[in-house]
């Protein structure tokens, strides 16, 4: 696994050097013909699975880094809900969090509506692959946010409005 982290992360660092900003547009896919899928009002395909565990099929021809990265953002939702992104999804897509370029949202049934923005942007790669690393190097939440904010705050785009996590 550890093996497989490095890879995934150097992978990620050398693609979010080459992606200043996130792009609005990119190749669109089209719905897998279920009604599970839909193009939100900014562009994004947006995929509703049973739960976290079941991967959107947008993902069915990404990298195998990027498939990595969001069944780890399912895995680590609530990280990644406390951390902010800086690639200007705020603005642009209505994003709250770090999560939401990954998870559009999670549903009291456990279904997740799923959000390819991810798969189009370093940024919002790199600051996942960077927190959940942090956390499994034993930061807290809150010592995690610090990090990220002071890594991106004045490097990247606006921040999306995301409120501190508890101490």
């Amino acid at each position: 696994m550890m093996k497989k982290w490095g890879l995934l992360t150097a992978t990620l660092l050398c693609a979010s050097m080459l992606a200043a900003a996130c792009e609005s547009g990119g190749a669109k896919q089209e719905a897998n013909g279920d009604g599970a899928a839909h193009h939100a009002a900014n562009g994004d395909l947006q995929e509703k699975t049973a739960s976290s565990a079941v991967l959107p099929k947008f993902l069915n021809k990404q990298r195998e880094e990027i498939r990595l990265v969001y069944e780890l953002a399912g895995k680590n939702a609530d990280l990644l809900q406390s951390m902010p992104c800086y690639c200007g999804c705020g603005e642009s897509a209505g994003h709250k969090s770090n999560q939401n370029c990954f998870i559009r949202e999670m549903n009291a049934d456990g279904s997740v509506v799923w959000d390819d923005h991810g798969t189009r942007c370093g940024i919002c790669m790199e600051i996942a692959v960077k927190a959940i690393s942090l956390k499994k190097d034993g930061k807290t939440p809150l010592e995690i946010r610090k990090q990220i904010d002071e890594t991106y705050k004045g490097t990247a785009g606006k921040p999306t409005d995301t409120p501190l996590p508890e101490a």
